[in-house]
């Protein structure tokens, strides 16, 4: 996406923050269409963000139970996928834990196709809303340094925010344990630093990210405890960055692993709630986005 294209959405994603924040948050945009939210990995936040998006847009939504489907039955991601598209629906949100399965999904039915993120590739929808938190407290992404802290090497937001921050102008480091930082990150324009003193020094942003454990094979850390002692982020490791550098977090939080609760639950510094917020309003822009292309202008 382009810079225009990436602000056209943010724009019309802050339109719908103040109808979210309404007592009648529901308009007739996608009246008729059919949303399908179909999660093969669990999912709170991004999940529930999208099925409220598609229902205050006014579409038919329906949450896809991968656990009871016939995917446990055997059937092949390409038999579900042309099982979906038999039943025409406009819209289908994705979620995969193999880089590349949405992409595939993509190529088989006729209707749209959202990533909601897939193996260890890509979350634009959480790219997004990053954006918009950062650009609403902030009011710019150009000329920001911004530091992404953790486990980057499974990160699919990683990836995401540090492809958009910097179409954006915001520079970005990668700040995480040798064993963490996948290669050719610093191909992708991130600047590389394995210790948190100078990873986070006069950073306008610290995001944090969860390390997931269920995506290790192997022994990437010693151990939890001494991964929090040098890379989890307390009040003693943010006061190196800018004295009003903001906290983030994609969620869901291991408290005591990689952010400690002081910082998290921070109402000045920390916007991980404006997050949770900010995803609702970033999925119903891309839903209006698409309804556009399909023939519906945006309300």
């Amino acid at each position: 996406m382009s810079p225009l294209e990436i602000a056209a959405l943010l724009d019309l994603a802050d339109r719908y923050v103040d109808l979210n924040r309404q007592p009648e948050k529901k308009i007739g945009l996608l009246r008729g269409r059919t949303v399908v939210n179909l999660f093969f990995e669990n999912s709170t936040r991004t999940r529930t963000s999208f099925e409220l998006a598609g229902k205050r847009l006014g579409a038919d939504t329906i949450n896809m139970s991968v656990a009871t489907s016939s995917v446990k039955k055997g059937e092949t991601l390409i038999d579900t996928a042309m099982t979906l598209n038999a039943m025409h629906p406009d819209v289908l949100v994705v979620r995969h834990p193999e880089s590349g399965a949405v992409e595939l999904l993509s190529q088989k039915v006729n209707g749209s196709v959202i990533n909601a993120g897939d193996g260890n590739h890509e979350h634009p929808t959480q790219a997004l809303l990053d954006a918009l938190t950062i650009r609403r407290r902030l009011g710019r992404l150009a000329g920001l340094e911004v530091a992404i802290c953790g486990d980057i090497l499974h990160s699919r937001v990683a990836r995401s925010n540090i492809h958009l921050l910097q179409i954006m102008g915001a520079r970005v480091r990668a700040v995480a344990p040798p064993t963490l930082i996948p290669p050719g990150t610093d191909a992708l324009g991130a600047e590389v630093h394995h210790r948190m003193d100078s990873g986070l020094r006069d950073v306008d942003i610290v995001m944090m990210l969860r390390l997931q454990v269920e995506r290790m094979e192997g022994q990437y850390l010693p151990s939890v405890r001494e991964y929090f002692h040098f890379y989890g982020l307390d009040a003693a490791k943010l006061a190196v960055a800018k004295p009003d550098a903001l906290v983030m977090h994609p969620g869901p939080m291991n408290r005591g692993v990689e952010i400690d609760s002081e910082v998290a639950d921070d109402i000045h510094r920390s916007m991980i709630l404006d997050q949770v917020e900010l995803g609702v309003a970033v999925r119903m822009a891309v839903l209006d986005a698409l309804a556009a292309t399909q023939g519906n202008a945006a309300p």
